[in-house]
């Protein structure tokens, strides 16, 4: 049965579960922000490591939410995402090795490809266009500073829906920017619908300010620092 409404969906988002970063806030804290937000559907993408089990997933169920396993993973020193699978099970070397996991039910986004920061993927997105599903528009923009904007041309140029998310490290940045998307409520649906690029973004610029500035710093200073030690013990 097609469902009366779309989904409100974010599928890029990070926890305090996060080998990587450091959040403040649990999956759960993120999935009870989420039910006060009226989100339908989840994906938890922390850095290298599936956040997802039948506990979290019965959370959310409860809350009216669905729970899509996802990860960011780390590949050629670049960012990718991967939804709907739940566990990776082999090491990948570069990201011509996704093709191992591209399916009819699994979507591969590239995230924030053009932001300016190491883990972006810039020029490699064009190398590896073929691997991807989505390619993604994120909170993390200004008026009139707004790195999305070459995504959005590659996206028309490839032919490939732009999808909204927050890539929320704290929970004021959770619903800036996400996406309504036509579909039943069940991982397959959505996937499917994204595809088809039956998707409407949903977004408005942050506030220009020294707070904001500062966490965007914050945020690329994390990303050069984790590339010269490694993900946190």
């Amino acid at each position: 049965m097609k469902s009366s409404k779309k989904l409100k969906a974010d599928l890029h988002i990070h926890t305090g579960e996060d080998p990587e970063d450091k959040i403040e806030y649990t999956a759960k804290e993120l999935i009870d922000e989420a039910w006060r937000q009226k989100f339908d559907v989840l994906a938890i993408t922390n850095h290298n490591l599936i956040t997802y089990d039948d506990y979290l997933k019965k959370y959310a169920s409860d809350k009216g939410i669905l729970l899509i396993p996802g990860i960011e993973l780390k590949i050629e020193g670049k960012h990718v995402i991967l939804l709907n699978v739940n566990n990776v099970e082999k090491e990948i070397r570069t990201v011509e090795e996704l093709e191992y996991y591209k399916n009819e039910n699994s979507l591969i986004i590239a995230p924030h490809p053009y932001f300016p920061m190491f883990a972006s993927l810039k020029a490699k997105l064009d190398q590896y266009i073929h691997i991807f599903n989505a390619i993604e528009y994120t909170h993390f923009y200004f008026k009139r500073i707004n790195f999305n904007k070459k995504a959005e041309r590659k996206a028309r140029k490839y032919n490939l829906p732009l999808l909204g998310v927050s890539d929320a490290h704290h929970l004021h940045q959770f619903g800036l920017t996400y996406s309504l998307i036509d579909a039943e409520k069940a991982p397959e649906a959505i996937i499917k619908a994204i595809k088809k690029n039956k998707i409407e973004i949903v977004t408005r610029p942050m506030k220009f300010n020294w707070f904001n500035v500062i966490l965007s710093l914050k945020h690329m200073i994390t990303q050069i620092s984790f590339q010269k030690r490694g993900p946190k013990k």
